[in-house]
């Protein structure tokens, strides 16, 4: 069964820290690119960053420009995004998702495969 689970969300002061992962299965992520979306409730889905099926290329809405960074690993079949300097508005659950697609990456893309999302709150 082809399944993407996020995991790594949690409760952080501002200013902190966090790392998410997405792990694939079922399918090789490797032919894949990866996206980073976030949604919180009554706005729509704001896509954060993608990462083309290589890892030559990655992409950052401009609200995480300098603050996120996405990264791959292909041989553990997991994808990351690491975030720093965390703000009160990046509160949301994050999703990540799967386009077959192996030129550069784009938000703005169908994307395959969505896992469950994982919530991230920010708050003191």
């Amino acid at each position: 069964q082809l399944q993407l689970v996020e995991s790594g969300g949690g409760l952080v002061q501002p200013g902190g820290s966090l790392r998410l992962s997405c792990a694939a299965s079922g399918f090789t992520l490797g032919y894949y690119a990866i996206g980073w979306f976030r949604q919180v409730p009554g706005k729509e889905r704001e896509g954060v960053s993608c990462i083309s099926n290589s890892g030559d290329n990655a992409d950052y809405a401009g609200s995480v420009k300098g603050r996120f960074t996405i990264s791959r690993d292909n041989a553990k079949n997991t994808v990351y995004l690491q975030m720093n300097s965390l703000k009160p508005e990046d509160t949301a659950v994050y999703y990540c998702a799967a386009d077959h697609w192996s030129g550069m990456c784009h938000l703005r893309r169908t994307y395959d495969y969505w896992g469950q999302g994982t919530q991230v709150t920010v708050s003191s």
